[in-house]
């Protein structure tokens, strides 16, 4: 391991001794997060994932006032640079760069919080009594300690997160009677 990658994987909790090893992920996301301050922006998750035969490491950035095309360029000159140096995935892989949409993905704590008051679509593993179903819309009405509170045309539901395949912003576009 290149000496200079050392404080990421501790930053990550790493200690050396063979207990903790940072995911892909993290370690990219360290590595990201200078890149996206100086460029004045957000990661808003990092995921390396396989798709087929071919493996992904996917950033999805945000700012205020949403991520342009020019945004997501800077950051990936910058950041891959950054990859090639330190070298910290063994396998070749594809680099990507976007926004994470309109219908973002809820999953780190912040995001949650951020989004409290807005329009979410839940997905549960399994369903749930009473309704008996996986699917449900409603107003993010409260966030704390992994417990979503959701408030639905229908009632006042409560998840913990563990039990959510996902939580998206629900996008209220109206395409204007036209398919998107």
């Amino acid at each position: 391991m290149k000496e200079w990658l050392k404080p990421l994987f501790h930053a990550c909790g790493v200690n050396f001794l063979g207990n903790k090893r940072p995911s892909t992920a993290e370690v990219a996301g360290k590595i990201g997060e200078p890149v996206a301050q100086a460029l004045g922006l957000q990661i808003w998750d990092v995921r390396f994932e396989k798709e087929g035969s071919e493996w992904y490491l996917r950033y999805f950035i945000d700012k205020e006032g949403g991520v342009r095309i020019d945004d997501c360029e800077a950051f990936s000159r910058q950041v891959d640079k950054l990859l090639d140096d330190a070298d910290p995935i063994e396998q070749s892989y594809f680099l990507e760069v976007s926004s994470p949409g309109v219908e973002r993905e809820l999953k780190k704590d912040w995001h949650f919080q951020k989004y409290i008051g807005h329009k979410v679509d839940i997905r549960l593993i399994r369903a749930t009594q009473p309704k008996k179903t996986r699917d449900y819309t409603g107003v993010l009405a409260a966030y704390a300690e992994g417990q979503i509170t959701l408030t639905a045309a229908d009632g006042e539901y409560s998840f913990d997160k563990t039990q959510t395949a996902y939580v998206r912003l629900h996008d209220d576009f109206d395409y204007g009677g036209q398919n998107p």
